[in-house]
């Protein structure tokens, strides 16, 4: 029995030391796998040592875990969209890239899921490395959406990650607030904050619903403290620390325009609260631009029938008057707004004058069809308020050149010093190229009627409108020529090619 002894024990010292020679060096697996596809099956090594019974080799799996994964969120080298199943993709026609892709992200899906169950380990180490591997993956995801959300500057962030990760650290059979502690620093930054709170409602519902409110200590101590380490930043605090950085995208304007297109009439009118929208609108309306012109809408709604109190209203409204308003798609939409808003009868004198004498300013330089509509409700804003009438009979100074004290780049409409001007940039129109726009500013010349002019058909107008109805104008009219109108290719039979040729 000697040698077979010998031999055993021989035998276990070969098998310990193939152990030692067969430990994974994680490095050089990580990057044959980045660096060439045919190392991919070697992730499976990686996952396998996730579900080690050895601290120190589970840290390292969840490490390379890390790296590789993060590396592959960098370089989309992962699918994005729904992820079929895993036997649909070796039965389908994908190509390679796809193949590999589809194979990636399935792995992907299996380290998260593995690092989730990590967040219930025994060892703080491994339940700390799990929960920062797992936040690296939100980063990545929200860099680099695994989703195609089919709008392409849409703020994306990994909620469903967010929510496994809040539902694990509220475990409701052990206490999690060691762990908690570590999260708090992601709570730091304002994105994961806002998602953390929402999860934990979702949580807190769940679990409510299934305990019919009898809710376990353990649960209700780490619900405490998950809550408990949210610090609120101030009213005044500016929000700069996210999680997921956007690169500038953090006001998609495609879906901001998509959404307020909308938001009057397909989506207050239905709303239990619409002022619950109220911080949306005035936020959008502070954007500027065409998208200060799209949320007057919304804005009007909650003016005239919710009674919204927006102080600054009109002054914003004052200063979205500018020389890109006339070229803007929503050019009608905004006047006829403006129009509305700038209706009431209670206005003080100085905002209408202010309104009157920026418009007059920008139509210096306003196309022609804009004009058109632009002079009658310059006419239409004197006529409702009579008070303004200064600014067109205003003395004139005899020919001297005086200087226009009116300030147009004047932010404030009541220190613009409108109604020490005049609008004489309409006499001036009286001049211009197209005879519409000159007989359009004749008009203040005369008396004003009381009778307001409906400018809703002049919104509309085009300038290649306006030119089809010059057009049409032109064609009926028998224009005078200086020359004889030719009747024969070869006009004149006296002539030598007449008398030889018949060309008629």
């Amino acid at each position: 029995m000697a040698p077979t002894k010998k031999r055993n024990v021989s035998a276990d010292k070969t098998s310990a030391d193939s152990g030692k020679k067969a430990k994974i060096d994680f490095d050089s697996k990580v990057e044959g796998i980045i660096e060439s596809r045919k190392h991919a099956n070697d992730v499976f090594d990686i996952l396998e040592c996730l579900q080690s019974d050895r601290e120190k080799e589970v840290v390292a799996a969840v490490s390379a875990c890390s790296k590789l994964f993060c590396c592959l969120l960098e370089k989309r080298a992962m699918f994005v969209g729904k992820l079929p199943q895993e036997e649909d993709v070796l039965t389908g026609s994908h190509s390679a890239d796809e193949k590999y892709g589809m194979f990636m992200r399935h792995r992907y899906s299996s380290c998260v899921e593995m690092l989730l169950e990590l967040l219930s380990h025994e060892s703080h180490q491994v339940k700390e490395a799990a929960l920062c591997c797992l936040m690296k993956f939100a980063a990545g995801e929200g860099q680099r959406p695994l989703e195609d959300l089919d709008w392409s500057e849409h703020y994306s962030f990994p909620r469903e990650l967010i929510q496994a990760v809040v539902d694990r650290l509220l475990c409701k059979s052990t206490d999690t607030s060691l762990l908690i502690s570590r999260f708090q620093e992601f709570l730091e930054m304002e994105d994961v904050r806002f998602y953390v709170m929402s999860a934990v409602r979702e949580n807190l519902g769940k679990v409510m619903d299934r305990s019919r409110g009898a809710v376990l200590p353990v649960y209700q101590n780490n619900v405490f403290a998950l809550l408990s380490n949210i610090n609120m930043p101030s009213k005044e605090a500016e929000l700069t620390n996210f999680l997921v950085k956007q690169e500038g995208k953090s006001r998609p304007p495609n879906m901001y325009k998509k959404v307020l297109v909308i938001l009057h009439d397909s989506i207050l009118p239905h709303m239990s609260k619409p002022t619950l929208m109220i911080d949306f609108l005035t936020a959008a309306y502070e954007v500027g631009g065409a998208i200060s012109l799209l949320a007057l809408n919304g804005l009007f709604v909650l003016i005239h029938q919710h009674n919204l109190d927006y102080p600054d209203f009109y002054k914003k409204l004052y200063n979205l008057l500018e020389p890109s308003v006339f070229h803007v798609k929503y050019r009608a939409r905004f006047f006829h707004l403006a129009n509305l808003f700038l209706s009431s009868s209670h206005l003080p004198v100085y905002l209408v004058a202010a309104f009157a004498k920026r418009l007059a300013r920008l139509a210096l330089t306003a196309p022609p069809a804009p004009l058109l509509m632009l002079l009658p409700f310059i006419y239409n804003l004197i006529r409702r308020h009579p008070s303004s009438r200064v600014l067109i009979h205003r003395p004139s100074t005899g020919d001297e050149a005086v200087e226009d004290p009116y300030l147009m780049d004047e932010e404030d409409p009541a220190q613009c010093r409108a109604l020490e001007s005049s609008l004489w940039e309409i006499k001036t129109l009286q001049k211009h190229f197209h005879p519409d726009v000159a007989k359009a500013a004749m008009l203040i010349s005369a008396p004003l009627s009381e009778q307001e002019d409906d400018i809703s058909e002049l919104l509309e107008i085009t300038t290649y409108e306006l030119m089809e109805r010059d057009l049409k104008e032109t064609q009926t009219k028998s224009v005078p020529l200086e020359f004889e109108l030719a009747t024969q290719l070869l006009q004149g039979g006296g002539r030598v090619l007449g008398q030889h040729f018949c060309l008629d």
